[in-house]
């Protein structure tokens, strides 16, 4: 890793081949550290819920560092520590989110952040790490940069909270719904939508809401769908569509026969209800869809 300390010295040089191996052997080892702890037991503890409206804690001492040290460091934290808190910093599956923490807020060019990393946190999962003084110095420069990078973005934020999007008006949602949404047409209240707000909560509500061909399976999706193909006779076969790509597109008809025709010897015309949302996409006010989604979220 000598390129790496004489980066964090103030040497502007780029990673070699050898510092890219063994970056990758140690985040195979910092893995495999990880898959004994949880064998034993002693699996890291979920990361703190970060949410949308939750700001980061103010860094009480401000501190820059050279670009090169923290360019540096940025290499060294992938390898060491990325595994668990993510490339960014910002967290990752096992490991909280380092610029939302306490600790780093407080944080004194490495006086709290340095011993932890030195001997670690066995009881939640950390391991020591055993680091050269330019390595440690290098990945306190990089978490540090990239706090100051969330605290500068107003509005940046990784998750989005339920009450977020609770912002606007079920009875005018409602009105939409039966009228100028035209929802009313394929959905109903105590039907499909029975207990969607249980089932689907928050951001996943809005998304089925928006995009739901992309967020249902490709299976369902298809079901909804039928297709009419008209042979060279003349002859036209309607049934649910089974499969279609550039090449083929095939059918199952009423009787449940699949039925496939290469696409370029017949014609098709695809009829899926789906395409009612994309539709929508472009009448919706802001309003219009923070209503239907309030609308939506009473329905339990």
């Amino acid at each position: 890793m000598a390129s790496i300390r004489a980066a964090a010295q103030g040497g502007a040089c780029e990673p070699t081949d050898r510092d890219r191996e063994l970056a990758m052997m140690a985040a195979l080892l910092i893995a495999s550290f990880c898959l004994v702890m949880a064998s034993l037991g002693l699996a890291p503890q979920a990361p703190s819920k970060r949410t949308a409206s939750q700001d980061p804690p103010p860094t009480r001492i401000a501190q820059s560092y050279p670009p090169a040290q923290v360019e540096a460091g940025a290499l060294v934290f992938a390898a060491q520590c990325g595994f668990c808190h993510g490339r960014d910093a910002a967290g990752g599956e096992t490991g909280p989110d380092l610029t939302r923490s306490t600790v780093t807020a407080e944080d004194d060019h490495g006086d709290k952040l340095g011993p932890i990393v030195r001997t670690g946190r066995i009881d939640k999962g950390m391991p020591a790490f055993n680091l050269q003084d330019t390595d440690l110095a290098a990945i306190v420069a990089f978490v540090h940069e990239q706090k100051g990078r969330v605290e500068s973005q107003q509005g940046s934020r990784r998750s989005v909270d339920d009450s977020d999007l609770r912002t606007g008006d079920p009875e005018a949602g409602r009105r939409y719904f039966n009228g100028a949404g035209g929802c009313a047409r394929c959905h109903a209240p105590a039907g499909d939508l029975a207990g969607i707000a249980n089932r689907l909560p928050g951001l996943k509500l809005l998304q089925r809401m928006l995009y739901p061909e992309a967020t249902d399976d490709v299976g369902a999706a298809r079901a909804r769908a039928t297709v009419t193909v008209t042979l060279s006779s003349g002859e036209q076969v309607r049934g649910a569509l089974a499969y279609h790509d550039e090449f083929t597109i095939a059918l199952r008809d009423a009787s449940g026969w699949y039925r496939s025709w290469p696409v370029s010897e017949v014609k098709v015309a695809v009829e899926n209800r789906l395409d009612a949302h994309t539709e929508q996409l472009g009448k919706y006010t802001d309003a219009d869809m923070h209503n239907v989604l309030a609308y939506l979220q009473t329905l339990r």
